[in-house]
């Protein structure tokens, strides 16, 4: 047998052992108890799977994706983080990534702003690229104030201090932003015009009613007038700092 053959017979053999295993892993499945390293492997088995989380121990299966209640919603909060991070150096955004929290919890947020750890952030990305800890910041796209977003994920988010949590109640058309204090979410007010602004972001300003009305040019001008503060200068020179060599 020539030496090609063998490597060939090895190739193949190797590929058989590999498809073994994953053939053995049971599917994933909504309802599901793991731990995370259990889910992680189910989860790579299946790539077909677009979206799955695990949150305190329970597998939660994303529904096929409609445009105007998820797709162009999620479009506009990413356009929305995606600018403000874009003049913000040491922030970072995310769109659905996959973020471990804790042993039993690792959910797949729809947007996320994290600061890098190199200076002062509470996240970082692993060796196989993913994200460990709690993003500064995550935004959901939800139906409504049934859906899981405001109940076992919002206690998962709140309990690994995520600092701050958005979501976007499409089918209410409402947004609730909330901000940790003290161990609880509490929620953020508007102002008289209606739009919010970040406490842990300075300058990440959301025109509110805008962004429901689907103007997502007048979402970003405001987020320029943001971008345009005292606030926001001084918090891009104390990110500047932090990488600085002394």
């Amino acid at each position: 047998m020539t030496t090609s053959t063998i490597d060939t017979h090895e190739t193949v053999q190797q590929s058989d052992e590999k498809r073994s295993h994953t053939m053995a892993l049971p599917p994933l499945e909504n309802g599901d108890r793991l731990m995370r390293e259990e889910f992680e492997k189910r989860y790579a088995a299946m790539p077909e799977v677009k979206k799955a989380e695990l949150i305190d121990g329970v597998v939660h299966m994303g529904s096929p994706v409609r445009f105007g209640k998820h797709s162009e919603p999620h479009a506009a909060l990413l356009t929305w983080l995606g600018t403000y991070a874009a003049f913000t150096q040491g922030v970072r955004l995310g769109g659905n990534a996959t973020v471990r929290l804790d042993s039993d919890t690792e959910p797949q947020p729809d947007a996320l702003l994290r600061i890098e750890p190199e200076v002062g952030g509470n996240s970082r990305i692993s060796e196989d690229d993913y994200i460990e800890g709690a993003p500064e910041l995550v935004a959901e796209i939800s139906s409504s104030t049934a859906s899981y977003d405001l109940h076992d994920k919002m206690d998962a988010y709140c309990r690994a201090g995520v600092k701050e949590y958005l979501v976007w109640r499409v089918d209410d058309k409402q947004v609730d932003w909330f901000v940790l204090h003290e161990g609880a979410y509490m929620r953020l007010a508007p102002d008289a015009s209606g739009g919010m602004t970040s406490p842990t972001f300075p300058g990440l300003r959301l025109a509110v009613p805008a962004l429901l009305a689907g103007d997502i040019a007048q979402v970003v001008g405001e987020l320029q007038k943001g971008l345009d503060t005292t606030e926001h200068a001084e918090f891009v020179d104390h990110l500047e700092a932090q990488t600085s060599p002394r």
